[in-house]
């Protein structure tokens, strides 16, 4: 349990507003006031800094909220260790982002409930900014993500790279031969939701192309992995996704990987955690573990 002033500055932090600051924990605004000044006078630094009407943090306050948010994960795990202990149950908590949840996940479970059957196991999927926000609030432990994150502000180990590729119908004109990007744009693109890693990774693929989504004669934004693949199965359009999510039907002539000129993609997979988190050791034995999976 950490001291009640850590809490206030943690969601000052987040909400960088000290009116919703107070909204949000109940208390007035002179209290949260009080709480960072005593927090300043304790680290002999400023930790915020107003410009103009917007609050931000300064190095001082950044440096101060990385150990923070470790330090508040890490005692939220001490504290279901011990309840755990005390009731002589085992959990394990973590997320992953859909693409892993789909392929990887069901291997982990068959696995953890052969090797750690007294083990309580709760699995988080959503998509990398969700997942890195429960993260720092302790709602998870850590998580497999194929997206983009700060790798300066995470620790990691490198799960895996894995080829990003284009995706149709193996009925479509495009299962055989080689095409160009502007070759697809007369097609319409199934693409994921606004914020997931897979989408994150084709816009930037598209950037450097100079294009964009907008380009592509139609689309269509579906959040489920199974009904973009169904989708492209029927001719509805195509997709880029990780070629490890459409080997088997790839492998059952279902879909075809599009052959695109000058084209070769190729992204991390990564086992992310908070930085300067007491229980590293810990998460790198699950982080192995899942390695043989």
């Amino acid at each position: 349990m950490l001291d009640f002033r850590i809490y206030t500055f943690l969601e000052l932090c987040k909400t960088l507003s000290y009116t919703k600051t107070a909204e949000n924990l109940h208390m007035t605004q002179p209290a949260v006031t009080q709480h960072i000044k005593f927090l300043e006078e304790f680290y002999k630094n400023k930790l915020f800094l107003y410009s103009g009407r917007t609050l931000s943090l300064t190095e001082y306050g950044k440096l101060l909220y990385r150990y923070l948010v470790a330090m508040n994960s890490d005692s939220e795990k001490i504290k279901e260790k011990i309840l755990n202990l005390s009731s002589n149950i085992h959990a394990l908590n973590f997320g992953a982002t859909l693409t892993i949840g789909e392929y990887l996940i069901p291997r982990v479970l068959k696995k953890l409930s052969s090797d750690y059957p007294e083990i309580n196991v709760s699995i988080s999927v959503k998509d990398t900014k969700l997942l890195l926000e429960k993260l720092e609030n302790g709602d998870i432990d850590f998580l497999l993500v194929e997206g983009f994150f700060e790798k300066t502000k995470y620790d990691s180990f490198l799960f895996s790279k894995e080829e990003f590729v284009a995706v149709c119908s193996n009925k479509s004109r495009f299962a055989q031969g080689e095409f160009t990007f502007e070759e697809l744009l007369g097609e319409r693109i199934i693409v994921r939701e606004k914020g997931s890693g897979s989408r994150d990774i084709f816009e930037k693929i598209l950037y450097d192309n100079n294009l964009s989504v907008n380009d592509f004669n139609k689309k269509y934004e579906i959040e489920n992995i199974k009904v973009i693949k169904e989708m492209v199965k029927e001719e509805r359009g195509i997709t880029f996704i990780y070629k490890t999510a459409v080997e088997k039907e790839v492998d059952n002539k279902e879909l075809a990987i599009i052959n695109l000129k000058n084209f070769h993609a190729e992204r991390e997979f990564n086992f992310v955690f908070l930085k300067d988190s007491i229980h590293k050791e810990e998460y790198k034995n699950w982080f192995e573990f899942m390695k043989k999976c």
